[in-house]
């Protein structure tokens, strides 16, 4: 048996207890460091590194309250409580330090958590032998300031003043007739952001985005997206049928890259044109503006399924071999794509980014791009987690990993059980999997339009002149 004595020692040589502010100060110091932004060149009358500002402003967007200035000083105290100090001191400080560095820091981040993504989940990274990434857009609201009506309003049209005609001395006066609305003119709704996203679909964790204003092509966003980013071998995307155009999948092709698009009514499509080997399935993208160009077509493979309510849908590829991508496989790729628009609802709603704070455009630009990161870090901590509990098939419940967060940086001097301890709720923090019982039927609002289905793509049996033309472009491309 012990003495007394001994037990007094051991008692004064164990480790302090860990407290919640030490488990998220690891959690995030496992993604940030100071080695990332060691080469970044800040102004000299600065005393904060780059790690310390991403700290700070993580915990500013994780922040349960409604305002911004109030979100910064609950996030400058909670830094100041977990890590000993924060980078400023107010809000001012904190969006003017953003809006001059986010463009370098935002970057490095991005690379950094594509790289842990890999590193905590290498099982789930990848679908088969391709790293699937599904594409998406989605519109956010701002307030109607006169800076954001400027920046994210469309432009409107300078329309000619035309003359008066004189009225006729006799005659019916006719009533003039008003433009009507229609879905290429829609009603102003004030001034609003689009969010192109890149989404993987293996982890169901973002990847990378692009943000602009209301009018701005997401097919434009993807293809600078293509120019800025390096992304690794037998990439994937997956897209609705937003996404078509010669262009747009010539860009993707060019950069030796894959793609899987549903396409409708609005493409058309050559088949028996000669320029490959014939057989089930193979079709080709050559518009008349591309053959006048003396451009060669695109080699797609068109895919033919049934979506869940028993409606034709079609998908089309550039991977030709079906020992690469078989049918089966293509299908269970483009179901799974549905969760970007989930990822769109989680940050909307659960994370409350439907309308943003920020008066001017700047810091709205802020505020999306950090909001962004801080939901891809919060989703990040909880994969890495279950992957450790041997969970990483169920899906998160952001909501609760919210939840938990927010807590914890509430109470983050409790030293908490050890079963209830921040990685132990993370990993736990899981959607339930009951049985439905009855069907998710959508309602019948009254004032809901039903849209029609995108159709079936129209194919066209190339002509002689067809494959005279396609003769006569690869003489000239030889």
């Amino acid at each position: 048996m012990c003495s007394r004595k001994n037990k007094t020692r051991s008692r004064k040589n164990a480790p302090d207890p860990r407290t919640n502010g030490d488990d998220l100060r690891r959690a995030l110091n496992w993604i940030v460091n100071d080695k990332m932004f060691a080469h970044l060149h800040f102004h000299g009358n600065i005393g904060w590194t780059g790690a310390s500002l991403v700290r700070l402003t993580i915990f500013w967007v994780w922040s349960s309250e409604s305002s911004l200035v109030a979100a910064a000083n609950d996030a400058i105290a909670c830094m100041t409580r977990v890590f000993g100090d924060s980078a400023v001191a107010s809000y001012q400080a904190l969006t003017n330090a953003l809006n001059r560095y986010s463009s370098q820091l935002i970057p490095i981040l991005c690379t950094r958590m594509q790289g842990l993504m890999k590193e905590c989940d290498n099982g789930n990274f990848r679908i088969g032998r391709w790293l699937v990434l599904a594409i998406d857009g989605s519109r956010l609201k701002v307030p109607r300031t006169l800076k954001n009506e400027r920046q994210f309003c469309k432009p409107k049209k300078k329309t000619k003043a035309r003359k008066k005609s004189k009225p006729k001395k006799y005659g019916k006066r006719t009533k003039s007739t008003t433009r009507q609305r229609t879905r290429k003119n829609p009603r102003a709704e004030g001034p609003l952001m689009w969010l192109t996203m890149i989404w993987h679909v293996g982890q169901r964790l973002p990847w990378y985005w692009k943000i602009g204003p209301a009018f701005s092509s997401e097919r434009h966003h993807v293809m600078e997206m293509l120019e800025e980013q390096e992304f690794p071998e037998n990439t994937l995307f997956c897209a609705d049928g937003g996404f078509v155009g010669y262009d747009f999948w010539r860009t993707i092709h060019n950069k030796d890259h894959h793609f899987l698009m549903r396409v409708g009514s609005n493409v058309r499509l050559l088949k028996s044109l000669g320029y490959v080997r014939e057989r089930n399935g193979i079709v080709y993208c050559w518009p008349q503006k591309v053959r006048t160009k003396k451009q060669l077509p695109l080699v797609l493979r068109l895919l033919q399924f049934k979506d869940a309510r028993n409606n034709n849908m079609y998908l089309v590829t550039n991977i030709l071999k079906e020992s690469l991508l078989s049918r089966r496989h293509a299908g269970e790729i483009y179901r799974r794509r549905w969760g970007i628009e989930l990822q769109f609802r989680s940050l909307k709603q659960t994370f409350g980014r439907t309308k943003l704070r920020s008066r001017t455009p700047e810091r709205a630009m802020v505020e999306l791009q950090w909001s962004l990161i801080g939901l891809w870090m919060i989703q990040l901590l909880a994969r890495k987690e279950q992957v450790k509990a041997r969970e990483p098939e169920k899906l998160t419940s952001i909501a609760t990993v919210l939840r938990i967060v927010r807590q914890v940086m509430q109470r983050d001097t409790v030293v908490p059980k050890r079963t209830e301890c921040f990685t132990k709720q993370l990993a736990r923090a899981v959607t339930d999997d009951y049985q439905r019982k009855s069907k998710k039927a959508s309602r019948d609002y009254p004032r809901q339009t039903k849209q029609k289905g995108i159709g079936k793509p129209i194919i066209m049996v190339a002509t002689k002149d067809d494959k005279k033309r396609l003769k006569q472009n690869l003489d000239i491309a030889a």
